[in-house]
C-alpha cells in the first residue's frame, strides 16, 4: 500500500529521482515568480503548493506562499493551476540555466 504525502505518492522516491538532475541556477533572474503575494491570500485552494512536483511552493504562517525557483523542473504546472488569479509569471530560464535532466 502506498502512502500519500502532500498529494504525491512516495515523496521520498520522487525526491530521490529529482536529486539525479543537475540545476544551473541563475541567481540574477528568477524564471518564475509570484506576481503579487497578497493575491495568494484570496486563493482558498493554493493549488501551486499541492501540485508542484518539485515542492517549490510552501505555505507561510501568514497565508502567503513562498516560492523557491532553484529546484524548479520547468513543467509549467503552477501556471496551469493558478488559472483563477493568473498570479504566476513563468518564462524560460536564460540560456545555459535551469534544469538538466538525467536518465530521461
Amino acid at each position: 500500500m502506498s502512502v500519500v504525502i502532500d498529494g504525491i505518492k512516495d515523496r521520498t522516491g520522487l525526491e530521490k529521482k529529482l536529486s539525479i538532475n543537475s540545476y544551473a541556477v541563475d541567481s540574477t533572474r528568477a524564471h518564475i515568480r509570484i506576481i503579487d503575494h497578497a493575491v495568494c491570500l484570496q486563493c482558498e485552494r493554493q493549488q501551486c503548493i499541492n501540485c508542484c512536483p518539485a515542492a517549490c511552493y510552501a505555505p507561510q504562517p501568514d497565508g502567503t506562499v513562498l516560492f523557491s525557483y532553484e529546484g524548479c523542473v520547468e513543467c509549467g504546472t503552477c501556471r496551469i493551476v493558478c488559472h483563477e488569479f493568473e498570479n504566476i509569471e513563468w518564462t524560460y530560464p536564460n540560456g545555459g540555466f535551469g534544469i538538466q535532466y538525467r536518465f530521461g
